[in-house]
């Protein structure tokens, strides 16, 4: 079934603000927390220190009414800085890869400070855009 969740970037306080969460909303997490040392090493990825492997890669905890909230720490070691504009991303789970595809082509469009569709380690086709008016989505189509 196709789902919208809000995803959340953190500076390294991600496992932190989502215990706290999960104290508020009184649930579990959907799926077990990955780490950053959970990465398979692919080509060119820079090796990370001891302290960044023990980093959130991903955690997901419902909330209300169906919603769900996900994050992650940006890693400033690989590049990436959290500032107000990329500290939250609308992510979309499509029920299919043609829907990826076509919401991905029209939201993309015009847009800065993409990612493109590509299939993961995880077994999802993912892909992310900054759209036109400043807002970010992320696409994450899970492989059956």
């Amino acid at each position: 079934m196709a789902k919208t969740a809000i995803y959340l970037n953190f500076s390294g306080n991600t496992e932190e603000a989502f215990n706290f969460y999960k104290s508020v909303f009184k649930t579990e997490f959907s799926e077990q927390p990955m780490r950053m040392g959970d990465i398979p090493l692919q080509s060119g990825m820079p090796s990370l220190s001891d302290s960044d492997k023990k980093k959130m890669m991903h955690v997901a905890l419902p909330i209300l009414g169906g919603v769900e909230i996900m994050g992650n720490d940006s890693m400033e070691s690989m590049g990436h800085k959290v500032r107000i504009g990329n500290n939250t991303t609308i992510n979309l789970e499509p029920d299919t890869k043609e829907e990826t595809e076509r919401l991905f082509r029209l939201l993309s469009d015009g847009a800065t400070d993409l990612a493109p569709l590509k299939d993961q380690f995880w077994g999802a086709l993912w892909g992310c855009c900054l759209d036109k008016y400043g807002i970010r989505w992320m696409f994450n189509f899970r492989k059956k």
